[in-house]
């Protein structure tokens, strides 16, 4: 006998009843989410080739986009309650999961580190103003833990904190906006006009698609394992209709996040406008003080914190979950992620900032290509989830390996890499259309699916026909042994 580490209690499916989060919530935690060093730093890019207007219709569009393709992933949570690492089980096989998974999962963590000294240099901002501290290191680790705790309460617990910070971020932001205006004017700037270095023609059409894929780059690491966060939120039972089902996901990424989104992509360029540099921290330093400056930099270290919690140590500690099986729980994986994020030296990787977001994007796009083709075009949203829990169930395939999920991955990825400005939107269609023929025509022939032999909606629909997957908690498998007699002769 032997525990079944696919049934961690972290990773069963959620029931309706335990889903907590609602529209505003869930709006909120985007609110906070998009307010990261990275999405300055697309603002402060954009205006050294083109004029603000031209950057904010690209990150608008290119906004709308990925908020589309997250809402599409969002469903496997809503629909099943399943996290990203257990679906994952499907396109890669029970234990084939953990390597695209780690991936997001290490990135995750990194990006939590990278916003934690985001934070702390504010926090140290603002403790040098009232007390004359200076050492952004200790701030760095005490705003690590304080974080990393305020993660392992649970879902609830963040989503409180979002509802707490986003209207305050709203407000600070607005005067952030106001206080850099008026330092670029100071400069004899025009922020809606000013450009360091202009381009036109083919130039100016590749600059502006740049900041369209840099938007989408940015959020293919959240829109793989949205899954993690959408399977909290509250969705209508026996509701067919998929846009009324997902309603609350699509008000986030389609209204909140776009709109926050594109403000803030406005702070970075105003701040690289005013200064020359898209760091707020920095531009802000500069152009407050006092009172001002310690409510200015409170923004900042609220927006971290609501990014970090949601967007990174959530899915990040739920792939390490899925990986330590039922010995390592949630809260364990929420401290591994810290340790991930602390030990990479986040301060040291702000100079590679836009080329790893869309070296990473392109990545992970090839993984929410393949996503999409399992869930909709060959599953068609019908999952046979109880099996994505049995070591030795459908999804076991070749050794615990799906070759059809890592052929795919791994041309999608290389597809991306050469065409780095549009990783995402090459990631995704290369890594899904393979994955869609390789799997339709090839490897489930091989290895039977329940829900493609019998497509079945009340077999293998979730929420929208009243359904909670209910898995068995009994963590104890049977080890096959076969007996040998001691008599064989083997030679």
């Amino acid at each position: 006998m032997k525990k079944n580490h696919l049934k961690s209690p972290d990773l069963l499916p959620i029931a309706q009843k335990d889903r907590k989060i609602t529209k505003l919530g869930y709006s909120f935690m985007w609110v906070g989410m998009v307010v990261v060093l990275a999405t300055f730093a697309i603002g402060g890019s954009g205006v050294m080739t083109l004029s603000l207007p031209w950057v904010i219709l690209a990150t608008i569009i290119g906004s709308l986009a990925i908020g589309f393709f997250i809402s599409l992933i969002a469903d496997i949570g809503i629909e099943h309650g399943l996290s990203f690492p257990v679906y994952m089980r499907a396109p890669f096989g029970t234990i084939g999961t953990h390597i695209p998974s780690i991936t997001r999962g290490v990135t995750a963590s990194m990006w939590f580190g990278i916003n934690t000294y985001f934070g702390a240099t504010a926090m140290n901002g603002i403790l040098n103003l009232l007390f004359g501290f200076n050492n952004w290191f200790i701030c760095f680790l005490i705003f690590a833990i304080v974080q990393l705790v305020n993660t392992a309460l649970g879902i609830k617990s963040i989503e409180r904190f979002a509802d707490l910070a986003a209207p305050i971020i709203l407000l600070i932001s607005l005067w952030m906006y106001v206080s850099l205006s008026d330092q670029a004017a100071a400069e004899g700037r025009q922020v809606w006009s000013w450009v360091e270095n202009p381009v036109s023609g083919m130039e100016a059409f590749t600059a502006f698609l740049v900041v369209i894929f840099a938007n989408m780059g940015f959020w293919a690491t959240l829109s793989a394992d949205i899954p993690s966060i959408s399977r909290f939120i509250k969705a209508p039972a026996n509701e067919k209709n998929w846009f009324k089902r997902n309603k609350s996901s699509l008000i986030g990424n389609l209204v909140a996040m776009p709109i926050t989104q594109t403000f803030m992509i406005i702070i970075g360029a105003v701040s690289y406008i005013a200064v020359l540099n898209y760091d707020p921290v920095v531009a802000l330093q500069q152009s407050a003080g006092g009172f001002i400056l310690v409510i200015l930099l409170l923004m900042v270290v609220l927006a971290q914190w609501s990014t970090n919690t949601a967007a990174n140590v959530v899915p990040a500690a739920t792939i390490f979950s899925n990986v330590g099986g039922p010995k390592f729980p949630f809260w364990a994986g929420v401290i591994t992620a810290g340790i991930i994020g602390t030990v990479v030296q986040p301060w040291k990787l702000f100079d590679i900032i836009i080329p790893f977001l869309l070296f990473v994007g392109g990545i992970l796009s090839a993984i929410v290509g393949i996503l999409f083709a399992d869930y909709y075009l060959i599953r068609k949203r019908r999952v046979n989830v109880p099996e994505l829990y049995e070591q030795h169930g459908q999804f076991k395939y070749f050794h615990g390996v799906n070759v059809a999920g890592f052929i795919a991955w791994i041309i999608g990825a290389i597809a991306s890499y050469f065409v780095p400005e549009y990783g995402f939107v090459v990631g995704f269609i290369v890594g899904g259309g393979v994955y869609y023929v390789l799997g339709k025509y090839w490897w489930f022939k091989k290895y039977r699916q329940a829900e493609l032999e019998d497509p079945s909606d009340e077999k293998y629909l979730g929420i929208s026909v009243g359904r909670d997957w209910i898995i068995e908690e009994n963590n104890v498998v049977e080890e096959v042994v076969e007996d040998i007699p001691k008599n064989l002769d083997l030679y």
